[in-house]
């Protein structure tokens, strides 16, 4: 099996916070979406990105915001184990990003030893 990486985006909204209930309410959707994951043996690790950061660009500029001159925020992560690319693609269905409007992006992990 080879290691996949999805890349969770969403648009940027100035929408409210959600209420603490709502947000138990979305944690757990991931939470049991990555545990269908896992229960098949395919996790490798997850993590949410933070809000704050910088971009460097190649002139030596430096940015306030990780995403300050785009629309699409990337908020995280999740590496799978999987065949082919078209399994772990399967393995997107039922991602919170994507009953929420967001996309999935999936892509193959090159090891470089």
């Amino acid at each position: 099996m080879k290691d996949f990486m999805m890349i969770f985006r969403n648009e940027k909204t100035d929408q409210p916070k959600p209420s603490p209930e709502q947000m138990q309410a979305m944690i757990k959707q991931w939470q049991d979406w990555i545990g269908g994951i896992a229960a098949q043996g395919k996790f490798v690790s997850t993590n949410a990105l933070g809000y704050e950061g910088q971009t460097v660009n190649s002139n030596g500029v430096v940015s306030d915001g990780p995403y300050a001159e785009i629309k699409e925020i990337v908020g995280g992560y999740i590496i799978v184990k999987a065949d082919t690319l078209s399994d772990a693609v399967k393995l997107s269905e039922g991602c919170p990003t994507l009953l929420m409007g967001g996309k999935v992006e999936v892509r193959d992990v090159m090891i470089i030893n």
